[in-house]
């Protein structure tokens, strides 16, 4: 247990550069804390004292703010960072060197027992905020971006943001992301110039429909000057594409 806890310090130490010495980070990181005393009740509900690991579990949900079940499983260097409002349910998985924010919540979406929480693979992010909810596969490497709600599968080294969550896909940002993680990790899932999905297909349907308009008005104003022009094509309202464009952003 105290080799896991040297190497959770180590953990916080490589990804938190607001964590100046071992014992800053051993005194005053609650999601340190929460992981430690998460083992022990993770010990007491394996053994069948069910009822003593909820209690542990509860007194660590007071004493940090964060709330783990007890029968969740927990990896190895896992960075729960700032931690108040990360709630974990009883089924959930998380696994080797997953990075979580304040405020993420690993839950279930079904009143029914067995598997009703995600499975976090090794090395995934979760951004602040985020809500995965479901038992379904986040794969390896994935990122969250904060604010998401996931509540479907996320591939591996896949990046997913919005509510509902969209998967980004494009080949660019996910070269940056592996980038990124060669350099360390993208903090809060949050990569530069990643917009959202929706955001852009509308945007390439506002443009296209812009090109499509001004198309037809050159030819509306070619059937004008040979005075073929109906009644109907002229006078119509301008198709503002610079207008709808700034209302999606």
């Amino acid at each position: 247990m105290f080799t896991r806890l040297s190497e959770d310090i180590a953990t916080i130490r490589e990804r938190d550069p607001a964590a100046r010495s071992s014992w800053e980070v051993l005194t005053c990181y609650p999601g340190l804390h929460a992981l430690f005393l998460h083992r022990i009740a993770h010990r007491c509900w394996a053994g069948g004292w069910l009822w003593l690991g909820r209690w542990l579990s509860a007194w660590a949900r007071f004493l940090t703010g964060v709330e783990i079940h007890p029968g969740a499983t927990i990896g190895r260097r896992v960075f729960i960072d700032h931690g108040l409002g990360v709630v974990i349910g009883e089924t959930a998985e998380v696994g080797d060197d997953c990075t979580i924010y304040q405020g993420v919540t690993l839950g279930g979406t079904s009143l029914n027992g067995g598997k009703r929480h995600p499975t976090l693979h090794r090395g995934v992010v979760v951004g602040a905020g985020a809500k995965v909810l479901g038992p379904f596969v986040v794969g390896e490497n994935a990122r969250i971006g904060s604010n998401a709600v996931v509540v479907r599968e996320v591939p591996p080294g896949a990046t997913a943001i919005g509510i509902p969550a969209r998967i980004i896909s494009d080949t660019v940002a996910q070269r940056r992301e592996q980038t990124a993680a060669r350099m360390g990790f993208s903090a809060y899932a949050v990569t530069r110039d990643a917009d959202d999905p929706l955001s852009i297909a509308l945007h390439g349907l506002i443009e296209h429909t812009a090109d499509l308009t001004a198309k037809v008005e050159a030819m509306a104003a070619a059937l004008d000057a040979l005075g073929a022009c109906p009644e109907s094509c002229k006078d119509e309202a301008p198709f503002d594409a610079r207008r709808l464009n700034e209302m999606v952003d």
